[in-house]
């Protein structure tokens, strides 16, 4: 089987994870001790109209940049203008030319909450998120085993994360479920081919509980993929490309919300 991006990415992280030697413990009770997060569940859920997840993102591995100098507080300004309800903040260097900066820059200068779009792999890293300013982590279930997401999963409530699990089918929505999330993203993009699959996600949105907050990953590039995702039965979509090369990112929130 080739060795795809994500297999690098992942490789790479698990190296740095392997390396990382602070003790945990003192670090999840710094994270403990932080003021409450600002719920990045609770500003989805319950909603007449479709929420939007509007993401900071410079650059791609598929695509390569995409606003390699945008200012993040500025975009999280005009984001918040636009009426999302959320941030997503490519933390990752090497792949996506993200950073912590990036992160605690858009998040300080607006009110959402946001998450921390990255390739987590270990405990430090659900940690990490969290003292950072994170207010909710991603766990992509295709990237790890099941002990591994429902471990990270249970750190990351503890210490008052909210906890996005990314799946692509029914297999990893099993592990999600089996893990508590009640926070489910569907990436339409396959991480090997990179193609956009829009009847996977309408499919998958009949598929998760209802007691889940569902959110369409990857691939809304306007209004009629977020109507078409919206009508399936997703309460959000996550959206960076599209807006980020947008000549005015607060018009194309406004269009997605409809």
């Amino acid at each position: 089987m080739a060795v795809t991006y994500l297999d690098k990415i992942l490789a790479r992280h698990r190296e740095m994870a392997e390396a990382d030697a602070r003790p945990l413990d003192p670090l999840v009770d710094q994270a403990m001790a932080m003021a409450p997060a600002r719920g990045f569940r609770r500003a989805l859920a319950g909603r007449d109209r479709l929420a939007v997840i509007a993401e900071i993102k410079r650059r791609s591995p598929s695509k390569g940049d995409l606003n390699i100098g945008l200012d993040p507080a500025v975009w999280a300004r005009q984001y918040e203008a636009g009426g999302a309800s959320c941030l997503s903040v490519l933390t990752d260097v090497e792949g996506f030319g993200g950073s912590v900066d990036d992160l605690q820059a858009a998040r300080g200068s607006c009110s959402l909450p946001v998450i921390r779009k990255d390739f987590t792999v270990c405990e430090h890293d659900v940690v990490d998120a969290r003292l950072m300013g994170a207010d909710c982590v991603l766990l992509i279930a295709a990237a790890l085993d099941p002990s591994e997401l429902a471990r990270f999963h249970r750190l990351a409530v503890d210490i008052g994360l909210d906890v996005l699990v990314e799946i692509h089918d029914e297999h990893e929505l099993d592990h999600a479920l089996a893990a508590d999330a009640t926070l489910i993203g569907v990436n339409q993009r396959d991480l090997v081919t990179f193609q956009v699959d829009h009847a996977r996600a309408v499919r998958m949105a009949g598929v998760i509980p209802d007691h889940a907050v569902k959110v369409a990953e990857s691939g809304v590039r306007g209004s009629d993929d977020a109507r078409m995702l919206h009508d399936a039965g997703y309460h959000a979509v996550l959206v960076g490309e599209t807006l980020v090369t947008s000549g005015d990112p607060i018009a194309a929130i406004g269009d997605l919300i409809g």
